[in-house]
């Protein structure tokens, strides 16, 4: 794995998908970006951080960001599921599915959650970037805590 990255730094291309059957692609980071990065859909602590991003969607457009990014290593398939279940009426909020952790080890922020989750997952983190660079970092010490990333935090930071 890489070194974790940092403010000024460039966010590497690698795949991820959206959709199914989507063969993946990198990000389209333009402008400025929030990127969310989650152990796992349905997991806890990632169930209650993500609703912020999605019932404050507006008032990070109103900040100047483009395009809010979850990005969790899951399957594609997961990923929609947990968007429906979160947003049953829609969001603009992207699910992304980081299904082999590739992203999230291209950016130093993996760990192994083996005996937990099964395999390397992502650390708990926010990223803002003006294009493809990184703008600010917060990434949290104990995963299964919502402190430096939670959606009112990253927004008042903005």
């Amino acid at each position: 794995m890489s070194a974790q990255i940092q403010v000024g730094g460039s966010i590497p291309a690698q795949n991820v998908k959206e959709t199914a059957p989507d063969a993946g692609a990198p990000l389209n980071l333009t402008g400025k970006n929030v990127i969310v990065g989650v152990p796992g859909a349905f997991t806890g602590t990632c169930h209650a951080q993500v609703p912020g991003y999605i019932e404050r969607y507006d008032q990070f457009k109103a900040k100047g960001v483009n395009e809010i990014y979850v990005v969790a290593v899951n399957d594609v398939f997961v990923t929609k599921a947990w968007k429906e279940n979160l947003a049953p009426t829609g969001s603009k909020v992207r699910f992304i599915a980081d299904d082999t952790a590739a992203f999230s080890k291209s950016l130093g922020l993996a760990f192994d959650a083996t005996p937990v989750l099964g395999g390397h997952r992502s650390k708990r983190y926010v990223i803002v970037t003006d294009g493809d660079k990184v703008e600010s970092i917060a990434v949290e010490e104990d995963p299964s805590k919502l402190t430096v990333t939670a959606a009112d935090t990253i927004l008042a930071q903005l």
